[in-house]
């Protein structure tokens, strides 16, 4: 390593993915362990935050140790720790700040408080050096925003959802349909496999914002499956999952094509566990290419797409370049929003 080097090691537990990473400047991966707990939350058809809490404490120190073993370093050779410090389930943001407050204490080591969703952003930072100024449509469980940053370090959230997430919808709606938690992925596996033979509501597409919303479209889904269940109707759930996933993607793309035009970006980032979402990054990329072919479009892998500590580190950067350091008082916030 060279002298201009900035190793971080980064921490996420925001809510059911233990992960801990060493990333190097901003865009090098050294190593990236996460351990997810779907199998323990499954049974309960969503996450339980006592759980996923006490799970977090029985994995944290564990997670950290082979994040530093696989990236064949030792804490000499670290220049901070990074933390999530929301947004996400309090008891278990807490676990990863009061790590990283020990950490940083006992190493005296620089500590970054990192936003959550600044980390599904700089994700794409692992893939492609970001260019300014962009847009990311921001998609997951709990959030849907459309951010537009002029600069590194800027977030100016233009657009976000009023009601539930795109990711929440689907997972309400697989729960309907009796699949396992969590149900988006099945959800869009079974898109590609049924027909659009039902159209439900397009919500908001025509009004003059970039807002969202996907709780009328869920009721209608839900309601449209309990009608059927009291006439004695069969629905294929392959096509109910075919009309909803259409419904959501051509929502998303159309107001996210909309904005990238008048604000006339160089790239265009999708970003959060939904940016796994195979509907969503064939449409989107087709249209980018389609009707903006001059701005770059850049995709996560998938294995960037959910929580992950790699995503923290890349976003601590640029915390680090800026000297945004947290004294030993940091707390969670689970509340927090990008920007502030």
């Amino acid at each position: 390593m060279t002298e201009t080097d900035v190793t971080i090691l980064a921490i996420e537990s925001s809510c059911d993915e233990t992960s801990a990473a060493v990333v190097k400047n901003g865009d090098t991966v050294l190593s990236n362990v996460v351990a997810s707990q779907i199998k323990s939350h499954m049974r309960f058809g969503g996450v339980v935050p006592e759980v996923a809490s006490r799970h977090h404490v029985e994995q944290i120190t564990q997670i950290v140790e082979t994040a530093l073993d696989e990236a064949q370093l030792t804490f000499e050779a670290i220049d901070a720790v990074a933390v999530t410090d929301g947004p996400g389930l309090v008891g278990s943001l807490l676990i990863g700040v009061s790590a990283a407050k020990a950490l940083a204490f006992a190493h005296q080591k620089p500590l970054i408080p990192v936003n959550h969703m600044a980390g599904h952003i700089y994700a794409n930072q692992l893939v492609t050096p970001m260019r300014y100024p962009l847009l990311s449509l921001v998609v997951s469980g709990g959030h849907t925003e459309l951010v537009y940053m002029e600069k590194d370090g800027s977030f100016d959230i233009i657009g976000e959802t009023r009601d539930d997430a795109a990711g929440e919808a689907y997972d309400k709606i697989g729960r309907i349909l009796g699949l396992p938690y969590p149900g988006g992925k099945k959800m869009d596996e079974m898109a590609h496999e049924g027909k659009e033979t039902m159209h439900f509501p397009r919500a908001m597409i025509k009004e003059d914002n970039y807002d969202f919303s996907f709780s009328g479209l869920k009721s209608a889904v839900i309601n449209t499956v309990h009608n059927a269940r009291q006439k004695g109707d069969d629905i294929n759930p392959c096509d109910l999952a075919a009309s909803f996933q259409a419904s959501v993607v051509e929502v998303l793309v159309h107001k996210t094509i909309r904005a990238a035009k008048e604000k006339n970006i160089k790239q265009l980032l999708l970003a959060g566990g939904v940016a796994a979402n195979r509907g969503l990054r064939e449409t989107l990329s087709e249209k980018m290419a389609q009707e903006l072919p001059e701005v770059e479009f850049v995709i996560p892998p998938l294995s960037l797409c959910g929580d992950n500590a790699a995503m923290i580190g890349a976003a601590a950067f640029t915390e680090y370049q800026q000297k945004h350091f947290a004294g030993y008082d940091l707390n969670a916030h689970p509340g927090l929003v990008l920007g502030e």
